[in-house]
């Protein structure tokens, strides 16, 4: 394992698929750990300083599901699907949970390699894009772009890389109205091959976390037909500290 790499985990119970990729991405200058269940999974999350998880949705115990349900509740770390399952709603019930993209099996290896440097630079670039901290509706809702923080109610919210790059994307451009398509261009990354309808899991997403009321919602509106815009209030601009 490279020592100053970047520290992937994969969960599946498939030893097989575990040390195929993990040779593989080894040989690509990561440091992967594998586990076969989700309490080693768990245990191994804890103990490394992981940068992103692939995990299979078909586990014994805890399902991959429910899985990332928990990993959601404590961590932002972005999370790639592994599954058989090939029906759209279930890819779109594993994005609704907190998962950032999906693989179907069998993967290319070449391909998985694609998305998972994708979900990578998505992460990186949200920890390290300088920018202004932004506040909205009296100081309600305040984003900091600099450390990719959002807050609600003086509240820390933990949202996912992709939940964090259609918030940006709708922000930085309030007036405008984003389809689907561009918010996958803008914020998702030209790697992206899935659903559009993925993009509205991720809208649901992050109306749970930011809106007082999901159902009627202020700050990430829908223009019936076309797409989202962001429709809030902006507080005065603060300077970044120097």
């Amino acid at each position: 394992m490279g020592k100053d790499s970047q520290k992937i985990l994969i969960v599946d119970d498939e030893v097989k698929i575990i040390e195929v990729v993990e040779s593989f991405l080894e040989s690509k200058g990561y440091s992967v750990f594998g586990a076969e269940d989700t309490s080693q999974a768990f245990e191994i999350f804890d103990r490394e300083k992981i940068d992103l998880i692939l995990l299979d949705l078909m586990l014994p115990g805890m399902t991959g599901e429910e899985f990332c349900a928990a990993m959601r509740r404590k961590s932002h770390v972005p999370i790639i699907m592994l599954t058989a399952k090939v029906k759209e709603e279930d890819v779109l019930n594993g994005l609704a949970i907190g998962s950032d993209d999906y693989i179907t099996k069998p993967f290319s290896l070449k391909m998985l390699l694609a998305r998972v440097e994708a979900a990578l630079r998505r992460s990186g670039e949200y920890l390290l894009s300088p920018g202004n901290k932004l506040a909205f509706n009296d100081g309600e809702l305040e984003i900091d772009f600099g450390v990719r923080a959002v807050m609600k109610n003086r509240q820390t919210i933990f949202l996912t890389p992709s939940e964090f790059g259609i918030l940006e994307a709708l922000v930085k451009s309030p007036n405008k109205v984003f389809t689907r398509e561009q918010l996958i261009d803008t914020a998702l990354g030209d790697e992206f091959d899935g659903y559009q309808r993925a993009v509205d899991s991720h809208v649901k997403n992050l109306r749970q976390k930011i809106e007082n009321d999901p159902k009627k919602p202020e700050y990430i509106l829908t223009t019936h037909g076309v797409g989202y815009k962001f429709g809030a209030r902006r507080d005065e601009l603060q300077p970044k500290e120097t």
